[in-house]
């Protein structure tokens, strides 16, 4: 969910360098000989650049005028020579930003989930939720189909041999009650034949 991405956009020589690093970072790396690729690439693979890197060379590159890139994603890198060590702070702080903000606002139905206060949100009510609730959460919103107590067991709490099927449904149960409590909505969660579906 969270996975970061930078891509470097007509730099090679930035590219070069950091592939021979890379064992450095957690990020992914991509490589774009212009813009004009690299907007293709994300058009037609619909990839989520939200909680990406942008690296460009100079502040007055054509993505900083494109109305489909968030001018928050773009990192420009124009003073050389520079350190490593420098060069990959500069990386790594950008990428800790947006994730910070990706993760403080994120909408599910008509809820905003602010992962780094663990809090749900919805107009003026607040609502104060558990890591494992955020879990649960944010696995079924991620999938589409119901998701049987076997599947949140598995993915959730992951695999054990202590965990009983109930403890998935409690935790369920308490989420569901907690929701409708606060904000009277007892179809944030619904259940089906197949499991629990947000």
């Amino acid at each position: 969910m969270f996975n970061q991405s930078v891509s470097i956009i007509e730099f090679s020589n930035l590219y070069n360098i950091l592939t021979e690093v890379k064992s450095l970072f957690i990020f992914n790396i991509r490589n774009y000989e212009n813009s004009v690729i690299f907007l293709n690439e994300i058009e037609s693979k619909n990839i989520e650049i939200i909680n990406s890197t942008i690296i460009v060379n100079n502040n007055n590159h054509p993505l900083f005028s494109n109305n489909k890139i968030n001018r928050n994603n773009i990192l420009v890198i124009d003073k050389f020579p520079i350190k490593i060590e420098i060069l990959l702070d500069k990386i790594n702080t950008h990428l800790i930003k947006q994730k910070y903000n990706f993760q403080s606002n994120l909408n599910i139905k008509k809820y905003n989930l602010n992962l780094n206060s663990r809090t749900i949100i919805n107009g003026s009510k607040e609502l104060k939720l558990t890591e494992r609730e955020i879990d649960i959460i944010l696995f079924l919103n991620e999938n589409k189909k119901p998701q049987s107590v076997i599947n949140l067991q598995n993915k959730v709490w992951g695999y054990s041999f202590d965990l009983e099927t109930h403890t998935v449904e409690t935790h369920i149960y308490r989420l569901r009650k907690k929701i409708k409590d606060k904000f009277n909505d007892e179809k944030f969660i619904v259940s089906h034949d197949e499991g629990y579906k947000i």
